[in-house]
């Protein structure tokens, strides 16, 4: 079932094309990664989804019924910006207790266990929050709510190590519970651990979406090669790159339509091991932005 839908999306300030038709789908129950560097468009997307700005053309559809003038479509989302702004005078604690009362949340166990898990002192006043604890508050808030649909901005920005994996635990449960979750991260390696799919967004267009499986075939597979001979003669090679010797082996990244060259070639150096890593989504994304690929 699609919840949410983007269809043709754009917005300009001025001369400068912030989205250009960009079109997406979210499914029930799933993570769905959006990834590119700052000043790509994710944010002014994920800003034109919450109804924060207004498409300057395009369609948003919630449940497959356009969101154009419905104002209480909000209520199935929940959002949580890369950097929080809280009222200084108050309390985590009256923060979150403020949250649950406007939208008609009574779950005071559930708040306590999400405050508990958080490591949150909410007792302090909010002008007193670094800005991961502001950034605790904010997930609290999302995670403590009933919204089908959870968006993330940079979520774990200001987090230690810790409170990251406790997100990554909250995002999982709330998969579990069958809700959708858009993840925007410029962190390659969280999206690639938490998103079902995802979509690559460069100067405002979305260039490349899918699961990151079927991704793969966009960049290229790095080989891991030991042998008793010199293999230095392999990196003249045109298909081979990022040439690397190491204390596991050689390293070594073989374009994907010249794995049968790049085999025959190895052969000649009788290596005792031969290892195959997979892509990681970095690799696919550098690729990407290296060739500045666009899809038709």
């Amino acid at each position: 079932m699609t919840v949410l839908e983007l269809k043709d999306l754009t917005k300009t300030f001025g001369k400068t094309v912030a989205a250009k038709d960009v079109s997406f789908k979210l499914e029930a129950g799933e993570v769905f990664g959006f990834i590119g560097p700052n000043g790509a468009g994710k944010s002014t997307t994920l800003r034109m989804i919450i109804g924060a700005l207004t498409p300057d053309s395009g369609d948003i559809l919630m449940d497959g019924q356009t969101v154009a003038g419905n104002r209480h479509y909000r209520q199935n989302i929940a959002y949580v910006p890369g950097d929080v702004n809280l009222w200084g005078n108050l309390t985590g604690e009256e923060v979150i207790r403020f949250f649950m009362k406007v939208r008609g949340y009574t779950d005071t166990a559930k708040k306590d266990h999400l405050i508990a898990q958080f490591r949150l002192d909410s007792k302090k006043k909010c002008r007193t929050y670094s800005k991961g604890n502001r950034q605790k508050v904010a997930l609290i808030c999302a995670f403590l709510s009933d919204a089908r649909l959870l968006i993330f901005d940079e979520p774990t920005s200001g987090l230690d190590p810790l409170m990251e994996r406790i997100f990554h635990e909250q995002l999982a449960a709330a998969k579990a519970e069958g809700r959708s979750i858009l993840l925007s991260s410029h962190i390659l390696s969280e999206v690639e651990k938490l998103a079902d799919r995802i979509a690559i967004i460069r100067e405002g267009r979305i260039i490349e979406t899918g699961r990151l499986e079927t991704l793969r075939h966009i960049t290229r597979t790095e080989y891991v090669v030991k042998s008793g001979q010199n293999l230095a003669e392999m990196q003249k090679l045109p298909y081979v790159h990022d040439y690397e010797e190491a204390d596991d082996g050689t390293h070594m990244r073989v374009d994907n339509d010249s794995v049968g060259d790049f085999l025959q070639a190895v052969a000649r150096y009788q290596p005792h091991h031969l290892e195959t890593l997979p892509p990681r989504l970095e690799d696919i994304f550098m690729r990407y932005y290296e060739d500045g690929r666009v899809s038709p």
